[in-house]
């Protein structure tokens, strides 16, 4: 089948986004696989920020993702791996949508968007971390060419998760 992707812009977050993503993200839903709730404000105000300095110093972040009314939908993005577990020194690429751009081929089309650009940065290798029970985002990584490279358990929440890999 080949699908149209919707047309999605990648854009640096700005300090407005953090309140956008705050809210975006406080379904429940959406949240379900990343700890079942929204973070406090704080938290995205200081992501957000993060972001912008990975930008100007790495070439990539977690991009604001904006439809084709450049509204904020959620984010997709890079950064190096932040834990001691799991793919140490590697780059994760990942995306959070809000529900009512599920289905709908945004996913795909942000996580493509992404892939072009750490490529364009130099990077030559990216991973996924995507929860087991995550049928959605295990689609996005097969969409994207990515391979299950390893099998884990996330030491904080104790629940099975897949790292996929894809070389650049």
């Amino acid at each position: 089948m080949n699908r149209t992707h919707p047309v999605v812009r990648l854009r640096v977050p700005t300090d407005e986004d953090a309140f956008v993503w705050h809210r975006v993200f406080a379904d429940p839903e959406v949240m379900r696989f990343h700890g079942g709730r929204a973070a406090e404000l704080s938290v995205y105000e200081e992501l957000t920020a993060r972001q912008r300095r990975h930008d100007a110093e790495l070439g990539f972040c977690l991009w604001s993702v904006l439809d084709d009314s450049d509204d904020v939908v959620g984010f997709t993005g890079a950064q190096p791996w932040p834990h001691t577990w799991g793919p140490a020194g590697e780059i994760e690429i990942g995306w959070r949508l809000g529900r009512a751009h599920w289905g709908l081929g945004y996913a795909s089309a942000a996580a493509s968007a992404c892939v072009e650009r750490v490529r364009a940065a130099g990077v030559r290798r990216v991973v996924a971390m995507v929860d087991a029970e995550n049928e959605r985002s295990i689609a996005v990584t097969r969409r994207l060419g990515m391979r299950l490279s390893e099998r884990f358990v996330t030491p904080s929440s104790e629940r099975e998760g897949h790292c996929y890999s894809l070389e650049l």
